[in-house]
């Protein structure tokens, strides 16, 4: 039961009477070179004086209003120093009523006093601490450095865990004990595990390699424990986040590709002192393109984005990182979309925009296999209206954020981005004022369309974890990386240029969600395991979904001036025969002709092949429903 903070306070007081007053008894009686007798009336009103100004000093000092279960050395120096005024002021008294007091009970006393009014506390803190620890998770620390030690220290203190013991790399450190926790290494954390009933292992490695973290979670996936880290070095840097502000183990550390830091020369290049527009401004890509951009200290960014609310929310934030990083770039938002020709040209010449970052586009597979004609109206022509206003307002560079999905296309909006790369590189061959450049790449964790998201919402909901297929396969990337590699892949080659990022190596899906499932604590319930925590649900592949993602379309590459961004070398059509299938698809748009607009996506040379037959279009197959059902009715 919680008792009243006077009641607590009375108690202390009481503990320090017995204490000052035992104290001063022994500290005589261990004198043997006191003079004896003593008449009690001068000893009594002696302890009384001293008891009394040493109680008041306490109080001065304001030891009755420290946590006792927050006891640390400064609270205990006050302590001492108050007793030591006490042990003066005893000499003070004893002289001031003639009483022949020696040294040692001086001594004694101040140490007995000492001993039982500090010790006291240190009791009490102890007991606090040794009865909370049983409520708290029994946590192990992997890194017994500096960050480890924070994090053990803010630990200690906080309601939520419990450290038992570190472990760390460093052979020096191994079996030695570091804030009265032992030191293991590796090998031993498995017996650790068992013995000290540990819950969770926290990794306090925020410097390490992602290489070396992921070996790191591969030999801990296995234990029965839920694996956190603290935050990243940067994040604390920054003052974003504090070190017992626990995460779980992203993703990008599970992938273990360490990012190659981006060359400056590349990424200031087309941006520093320049006015950049970006479409699409408040989607994932577009909203990390605008981040990253404003490190390099544009003139102007101008914010073009569909939706108000995203362009709201990310015009609120670039502001914010203007005013607390000094960057004076002015950021100006802007209502548009890009299948209005008109609008977007009005914007980039009342600007003067010098670099365009192209990244609106509808990108989740189903849901444009489901709305065939905005998919295609959007993305394509979106582009083109894009592409043609840039050109008219004399930007100088025009990037376009293309997808691995353009590669080899089973889905409608894989062929609309091939489409789209083979609009620009039609227009590269028409004119020369503007440069085109393309860039592709896979998925990005934590986009709106990743399944990292996904699957940790589902894991937090008890499962089970839905995967479409148990050998679909997708590269990944964080989107920061992405954001820089499209920046320097846009200063790279000549107009027309498709680039590749290097993406590392393909994942499966369903490894992806097993190790997730495994490092939150949990098991995997299956068959063999049927008491399990945690299922595996196969949905079965969605339309125009494929098992494998691929980047390139042939084998002619080229290697650029950046160790992850490959120039693909690959077949373009013609301005005229682009001009010339844009107005056919223009036109079966319009009639809303979804068959034949069908047929124009499998005849174009995007290499678009289909799973099956069959239309997805939710309003094509409403009509064709309904047709069929007034010709039963006739």
């Amino acid at each position: 039961m919680q008792l009243p903070r006077n009641v607590k306070r009375g108690i202390g007081l009481g503990v320090d009477i017995l204490s000052i007053a035992i104290a001063m008894v022994f500290s005589y009686l261990l004198s043997f070179e006191a003079v004896m007798p003593l008449r009690v009336s001068q000893w009594l009103l002696l302890g009384a004086i001293v008891l009394c100004v040493t109680l008041l000093v306490f109080i001065r000092m304001g030891l009755y209003r420290a946590v006792v279960r927050y006891v640390g050395f400064k609270v205990l120096s006050l302590v001492f120093f108050t007793v030591l005024l006490s042990g003066a002021l005893l000499v003070l008294g004893a002289l001031w009523m003639g009483i022949a007091l020696p040294v040692t009970a001086v001594v004694n006393y101040v140490l007995v006093a000492f001993l039982l009014t500090g010790g006291s506390r240190l009791i009490v803190r102890e007991g606090y601490q040794r009865a909370m620890s049983r409520q708290k998770d029994r946590v192990m620390i992997y890194g017994a450095g500096s960050a480890g030690r924070q994090l053990a220290q803010a630990l200690a203190n906080g309601d939520e865990f419990h450290p038992v013991m570190f472990i760390d790399d460093d052979s020096g450190l191994q079996n030695t004990s570091v804030l009265g926790l032992k030191v293991t290494g590796p090998e031993g954390i498995a017996c650790a595990v068992r013995e000290l009933d540990v819950q969770r292992i926290l990794l306090a490695l925020p410097s390490t390699l992602r290489s070396r973290r992921r070996q790191i979670l591969d030999s801990l996936e296995q234990l029965p424990v839920k694996v956190q880290t603290v935050p990243g070095m940067s994040d604390m840097v920054n003052g974003d986040m504090s070190i017992d502000q626990l995460q779980d183990v992203r993703v990008e550390d599970l992938l273990g590709r360490d990012p190659v830091t981006p060359a400056p020369q590349l990424m200031e290049k087309h941006i520093t002192g320049q006015t950049v527009l970006v479409t699409g401004a408040g989607g994932s890509i577009g909203s990390e393109l605008c981040r990253q951009i404003l490190q390099q200290r544009p003139k102007v960014l101008v914010l073009y984005e569909l939706s108000e609310f995203a362009l709201y929310a990310i015009e609120r934030e670039l502001t914010q990182i203007c005013q607390h990083q000094g960057i004076g770039a002015e950021i100006i938002p802007v209502i548009g979309t890009v299948q209005r020709r008109n609008r977007i040209e009005t914007v980039l010449k009342t600007f003067a925009v010098d670099t365009v970052y192209h990244a609106a586009a509808y990108k989740h597979v189903p849901l444009v296999e489901y709305n065939m004609v905005e998919g295609v109206r959007n993305n394509v022509f979106g582009t083109w209206h894009t592409a043609e206003a840039a050109i008219s307002a004399g930007v100088k560079q025009f990037v376009l954020i293309s997808t691995d999905k353009a590669v080899r296309p089973t889905n409608v909006m894989g062929t609309t981005k091939r489409l789209s790369e083979l609009v620009l590189q039609g227009l590269a061959q028409r004119q020369r004022g503007t440069r085109f450049s393309m860039v592709r790449f896979g998925n990005v964790l934590g986009s709106s369309g990743s399944v990292v998201p996904l699957f940790k919402e589902q894991i937090e909901h008890g499962g089970p974890v839905t995967v479409t297929h148990p050998d679909i396969t997708r590269f990944f990337m964080t989107i920061p990386e992405a954001a820089q590699l499209v920046i320097q892949a846009g200063t790279m080659g000549h107009s027309g240029s498709v680039f590749v990022l290097d993406m590392g190596d393909s994942v499966k899906i369903v490894d992806l969600a097993r190790k997730m499932i495994r490092l939150s604590g949990l098991e995997e319930k299956t068959e063999k395991n049927p008491h399990g925590d945690i299922a595996i649900e196969f949905s079965g592949l969605r339309p125009g979904e494929k098992l494998y993602e691929e980047l390139l379309i042939g084998d002619n590459v080229e290697a650029s001036d950046h160790p992850r961004i490959l120039r693909a070398n690959e077949q373009s059509l013609s301005w005229d025969e682009m001009e010339k299938l844009l107005g056919l698809l223009d036109d079966a748009c319009q009639r809303f002709a979804i068959d034949e607009l069908r047929q124009l996506l499998l005849d174009a040379p995007t290499g678009y092949a289909p799973l099956d037959d069959h239309i997805c279009d939710v309003i094509w197959n409403k009509h064709r429903t309904c047709s069929d059902d007034e010709t039963d009715v006739a």
